[in-house]
């Protein structure tokens, strides 16, 4: 969360939603990168 800054940068309430929803979006898609897939192996 760091890298995404501490403060919202908009003013507007409705932006500030979106900037949020982009940066769930930023922290989810790392860490699916780091989640490892297991398979069963037969």
């Amino acid at each position: 969360m760091k890298l995404l800054g501490q403060r919202l940068m908009a003013q507007n309430f409705d932006r500030q939603v979106a900037e949020l929803q982009v940066r769930i979006a930023v922290l989810n898609s790392c860490t699916a990168l780091g989640t490892p897939v297991t398979e069963p192996v037969e």
